[in-house]
């Protein structure tokens, strides 16, 4: 999960770097006033998202088998832990039973 978090990033980055070199260049509108950071942002973000869907599935679904993995181990354990505390009895209990 590590690695698709730092891809994604990374694409966030180019996108960035590209954006911001389009709106000094004059390709993209500036921001009204202060508010050209946000605008270059904002439009890294709405271009980064698109990209990383398609030049991330392999690594998204790769992470997504992982995940799954750890899950069902994890409900395994679960129930493995659950089936002992029911087989295990109270000692008096079973002598009350006996009686």
């Amino acid at each position: 999960m590590l690695r698709y978090t730092l891809m994604r990033f990374g694409i966030f980055a180019g996108c960035l770097v590209v954006v911001w070199g389009a709106v000094y260049s004059g390709l993209f509108p500036r921001g009204y006033g202060n508010a050209n950071f946000f605008w270059v942002l904002l439009l890294s973000l709405v271009l980064s998202a698109p990209i990383s869907w398609v030049v991330l599935r392999k690594e998204r679904e790769r992470a997504s088998v992982h995940v799954a993995g750890r899950v069902d181990r994890i409900k395994a354990n679960l129930d493995a832990n659950r089936n002992q505390e029911d087989g295990a009895e109270d000692p008096a209990a079973a002598q009350g039973r006996a009686s």
